[in-house]
């Protein structure tokens, strides 16, 4: 689960709140793609890599409950809240031995940064992130 929660929002650059919200039957698996309602419950498509894929779909697969959303807790799993993901978020920064405290939305600002050096333009980001209208 850890796995998926962390290849989902550092390849998406989504925030937490989006994927907190965010449902399994909105993942579309033949293009690595899931739609999001953003701030202003605006929807809008995000992208992710063939690493999130296989992690998001092991863990899926794993599961044993009938909860409609993506990512439930462990014990008596039902959805995921905000204050949940950040401890995951944490935890896992933690174990890495990363001497300082990680955000999640510092993972959305990595996934800009890791777009434009790698030649993505900007309004391109700019949509993928919800900031411009398409």
């Amino acid at each position: 689960m850890e796995k998926a929660l962390f290849e989902f929002m550092f390849s998406t650059g989504c925030r937490i709140g989006e994927i907190v919200s965010l449902e399994k039957n909105r993942i579309n698996w033949s293009n690595r793609s899931a739609v999001v309602r953003g701030k202003g419950d605006k929807e809008r498509e995000v992208y992710f890599n063939i690493r999130c894929q296989i992690w998001l779909k092991r863990y899926l697969d794993q599961r044993q409950d009938g909860d409609p959303a993506i990512f439930v807790t462990e014990r008596n799993p039902h959805r995921m809240s905000i204050a949940q993901m950040r401890y995951i978020i944490k935890r896992i920064s933690s174990r890495a031995r990363i001497n300082k405290t990680i955000h999640p939305h510092q993972l959305r600002h990595s996934y800009a940064t890791h777009m434009l050096n790698n030649g993505a333009p900007l309004e391109v980001i700019q949509s993928l992130f919800g900031a411009r209208e398409k």
